[in-house]
């Protein structure tokens, strides 16, 4: 049985994950910040915030699910020295790491010099947001000391969308459906988590998925 810790549990993402592992019969353990933050009673509950984890609080478990998430203008460099620390603090041992990651890094090229995030039609107000992701993901890059995988969801990322048991799998580049759609429901994409858990079919990559 693989022994599956999700980082920040509580948040929208975060608890459909824990669900989702659950159901596959994983052992869980959901790392919230506050006591009061709920998760699944099927799961093991720690407390503790992102930033004060160690090396040894990790340590035992097969995949670690980083579902961190930060909105406001001052916590959006959050999203890069959160993960410099679950890199730095997963670095050298097996245990794999999956970040819940955004689109705005997406390419839009064959030549990957352009990404969506620098498309005139990218709204304005997700700029920053997504200009911190990605410079996340650039540095996740460069560490070959971890066995990571970064997944990308569609455009369209609907927290309270269908859960429909079905996607279509992508790479590097934005790409639509075959209604030329991008949109994933934060349902589905737990399950395309939970099944990359399964299949480790993306390690050192970034991959990405969308609704059929």
């Amino acid at each position: 049985m693989k022994k599956v810790a999700i980082v920040c549990a509580a948040g929208k993402e975060g608890r459909l994950l824990v669900s989702e592992a659950l159901s596959r019969g994983y052992e869980v353990t959901g790392i919230v910040r506050k006591e009061s933050d709920a998760v699944d009673s099927a799961a093991k509950k720690v407390v503790k915030d992102l930033f004060d984890l160690t090396r040894e609080d990790l340590a035992g478990y097969d995949v670690v699910i980083d579902a961190f998430g930060a909105w406001t203008p001052e916590t959006l460099p959050l999203h890069k020295t959160s993960l410099r620390h679950l890199c730095d603090i997963l670095s050298g041992t097996k245990v794999r790491l999956l970040i819940v990651g955004g689109a705005g890094s997406l390419y839009v090229n064959p030549e990957h010099t352009v990404q969506v995030k620098d498309l005139e039609s990218f709204p304005d107000v997700f700029k920053p947001l997504a200009n911190n992701m990605g410079e996340a993901l650039a540095e996740l890059r460069m560490r070959k000391d971890v066995v990571w995988t970064y997944l990308s969801p569609a455009g369209d990322f609907v927290a309270d969308g269908e859960r429909t048991g079905e996607y279509l799998v992508g790479g590097e580049e934005y790409f639509v459906n075959d209604k030329g759609v991008s949109r994933i429901s934060y349902a589905d994409y737990a399950i395309a988590m939970i099944d990359e858990v399964e299949n480790a079919a993306h390690i050192g990559e970034r991959f990405s998925v969308i609704g059929k």
